[in-house]
């Protein structure tokens, strides 16, 4: 496959994210909306919210994950074509972010990035998986705070290798001494994270207060693939277990196995399946060179893009009702990071790579995009291309 542009080059607009993500960005410690220096917020909303034990201000900071997957962000941003000369605006935002990290590591008492709600009355659970029974032992019981997160430690792995590459681009900060701050990170992660052995070894979805193992097996472990922070072998072993069927349902990955004592399958994050959680669970599948894992995984997304009339919802029931995916009651539908799912579909399905600033724009031989065929509206640095399929066709 190769790429042909179709059109003139465009400036990316990027001014305004920069601006937004700065305003936003806690610029002093706050216990009522969990706030920190440096740290990215979770939730944006007209009014303060409560429910039960639970009342969030309209600006809440209350997440472990936001600020590392900022720093993502912006090294895909610059990867997809953001001019180097860009990305100093968002220097401060990136330095703080980069400090907020760095202290919460440091002043955890096992060098991980953990959470705790320390107000009394915002979310027990400050990952994605933010409801108060999502972090679940094997035995099916609830794990306690502070927890660390596993698929937190591999975004802030990802963040900070990344923001290496941003900081070398711009001549600025230490970008040597944040590549070992993650190598270091991803180390602690390999001693204290993995359960079992042989061919039955998983990653924990978490550690509790105490360090111990939150054993419960849960989609966490597929937002880790594409982070770097795991060997080609505990890639494999990982793999593995995801694709199980105590996991891997007829229309995506669910949140909790079917093996667990507390598995629900219309549990919010105990058994449900989240579209979102199953596109980044793809995406590390193509990233580690999992294509035919990626294959079964894609052919699950359309079987549910079929199943809810192309419109994904936030999440489903893990378990079908006959060929129908059962809905969730309360699920959004449309919602912004289900609906981006259409995006990943598409990358995954042709293998689509790009890096800029490294001179790579590249589609995997053994995607999926046949000969004669097609693929337009892709735009890198501004320039909109098309992707054709190669001259063979796929047996």
């Amino acid at each position: 496959m190769h790429a042909q542009a179709s059109s003139p080059p465009q400036p990316p607009r990027a001014g305004r994210i920069g601006a937004r993500a700065a305003i936003l960005t806690g610029e002093t410690h706050d216990l009522a909306t969990a706030a920190e220096v440096g740290k990215i917020l979770h939730e944006v909303r007209r009014a303060s919210f409560e429910d039960h034990e639970i009342a969030l201000p309209p600006l809440y900071y209350g997440t472990v994950d936001a600020t590392p997957l900022w720093i993502c962000l912006l090294h895909d941003t610059w990867r997809f074509g953001l001019p180097t000369e860009g990305l100093r605006e968002f220097l401060p935002t990136l330095q703080a972010a980069l400090g907020w990290m760095e202290r919460s590591v440091a002043q955890s008492t096992d060098g991980l990035l953990r959470y705790l709600d320390d107000s009394g009355h915002g979310l027990s659970n400050q990952g994605w998986k933010d409801s108060g029974d999502a972090m679940r032992r094997a035995d099916g019981s609830i794990a306690p705070a502070p927890i660390a997160l596993l698929e937190a430690q591999g975004y802030a792995v990802e963040a900070a290798r990344g923001a290496a590459r941003l900081l070398e681009a711009l001549g600025e900060g230490d970008p040597a001494g944040w590549r070992s701050w993650a190598d270091a990170l991803a180390g602690r992660v390999r001693d204290h994270f993995w359960v079992g052995s042989g061919e039955e070894a998983y990653l924990a979805m978490a550690l509790d207060r105490d360090g111990r193992p939150v054993d419960g097996v849960g989609s966490n472990m597929g937002h880790v693939l594409e982070t770097g922070l795991l060997t080609e072998e505990e890639s494999a072993r990982v793999v593995r277990r995801l694709m199980r069927p105590d996991l891997l349902t007829p229309f995506g990955v669910a949140t909790l196995s079917a093996d667990n004592p507390a598995y629900n399958p219309l549990g919010y994050h105990t058994g449900s399946v989240w579209t979102h959680d199953t596109a980044i669970a793809l995406r590390g599948l193509v990233a580690t060179g999992h294509r035919a894992e990626a294959d079964i995984v894609i052919e699950a997304l359309l079987r549910l893009a079929q199943a809810v009339d192309g419109r994904f919802p936030e999440l489903t029931s893990g378990e079908p009702l006959g060929s129908t995916a059962v809905p969730y009651p309360a699920s959004c539908r449309p919602q912004a990071w289900s609906a981006a799912t259409a995006g990943v579909l598409m990358t995954a399905a042709v293998g689509l790579e790009v890096d800029v600033p490294g001179g790579v724009v590249r589609t995997d031989p053994s995607g999926v995009l046949p000969r004669q065929w097609r693929l337009q509206g892709v735009t890198v640095a501004g320039e909109e291309l098309t992707l054709e399929g190669g001259p063979e066709p796929r047996s």
